[in-house]
């Protein structure tokens, strides 16, 4: 992951309430990185670590967007991805893969198990914070 901090003007909408980002990863450090960059854009972040956390989470917070590592240590990503898909709660919620994985046809496999996009780690923070409101936008315009 490049440790660069998310550069892109801060939102200024004091009116509008933030929007929810969850983010979901096994790895601490990224966690708190995404938490702290993409809380100075103006998001409110929650983190889970662990695909049980992160449906508790989901469910309860109802996110704008997610961002998945699909490796994680109770559930493969995709299989997360579809569960976020097929439920009531965040069938309409985009959710951002991130991922280290390098096999053939990642990218075809977490679009078929629901993700609206695909980034692969080590990723550029403001291609991913442009993602993200794109992801969010589309969604919303749906």
């Amino acid at each position: 992951m490049n440790n660069q901090a998310l550069e892109l003007p801060q939102r200024r909408d004091s009116d509008i309430p933030p929007q929810t980002i969850l983010v979901v990863d096994d790895d601490v450090p990224n966690v708190e990185f995404l938490q702290q960059g993409l809380a100075r854009q103006g998001f409110e972040v929650h983190a889970a670590h662990s695909a049980q956390q992160a449906m508790h989470r989901a469910s309860e917070k109802r996110p704008d967007a997610i961002l998945l590592n699909l490796c994680l240590p109770d559930m493969d990503g995709f299989e997360l991805c579809q569960q976020f898909a097929d439920s009531p709660d965040t069938g309409n919620v985009p959710v951002i893969a991130l991922s280290e994985l390098q096999k053939p046809g990642v990218v075809r496999a977490s679009r078929a198990a629901g993700c609206c996009f695909y980034m692969h780690k080590p990723y550029d923070p403001n291609a991913l914070l442009l993602l993200i409101r794109h992801a969010i936008q589309e969604a919303n315009d749906y």
